[in-house]
């Protein structure tokens, strides 16, 4: 069985974008894209809401992404995803499924397919609905060491408290500092 698991930067105070969905704050370097590169060894399938897709789509397919960051920019553009819209009518990067609704029995499906995990990068709105549908498996939360004062809260407006495991964590030399949380049984509900 796959596990689905939640990537996101945060700031201290616990935004994944600012109030107007920018996210310049992103304290990357070096390390954070040997990092990427090897957490892309781990992604079977990318699941984005509109939004995030909107801004991965428009970056990652461009020749200047491609010759900045090769090894990321071919891993992004050849993996499987889904976006889930209710507005858009057809995807044009590479390899995308649309869903026009989060359906858990689908997504369980997926899950119980073989295979590499399968990962949401940003993407808050399915984030949230994932989460009060207990389809999450692990939060990786990068804390960034910034604090916004306000912006868009990856779980504001969850339905109910969890209680999470800490499984591990990294500290890397900008600050940043990776919280892998795993979700306890009663708050997963698998077949």
């Amino acid at each position: 069985m796959r596990k689905l698991i939640v990537f996101n930067m945060v700031s201290v105070d616990g935004y994944f974008a600012g109030p107007n969905g920018e996210i310049d704050w992103h304290n990357i370097d070096g390390e954070f894209n040997q990092f990427s590169i090897s957490q892309l060894q781990e992604v079977g399938a990318l699941l984005f809401g509109r939004v995030t897709y909107d801004l991965m789509a428009s970056y990652w397919p461009q020749a200047s992404a491609l010759r900045d960051d090769p090894v990321v920019a071919n891993a992004m553009n050849n993996l499987p995803k889904v976006v889930f819209s209710k507005t858009m009518n057809q995807v044009g990067w590479n390899n995308t499924k649309l869903m026009k609704e989060i359906n858990p029995e689908e997504i369980r499906k997926m899950k119980n397919e073989s295979g590499k995990d399968l990962f949401i990068f940003g993407s808050g709105t399915i984030v949230r609905a994932f989460t009060d549908l207990g389809l999450i498996n692990e939060f990786r939360l990068m804390v960034n060491p910034v604090i916004l004062g306000r912006g868009r809260g990856l779980f504001q407006d969850i339905k109910k408290k969890m209680t999470l495991k800490l499984i591990k964590t990294k500290t890397f030399g900008s600050g940043n500092i990776l919280l892998y949380y795993q979700t306890t049984k009663e708050h997963r509900r698998e077949q």
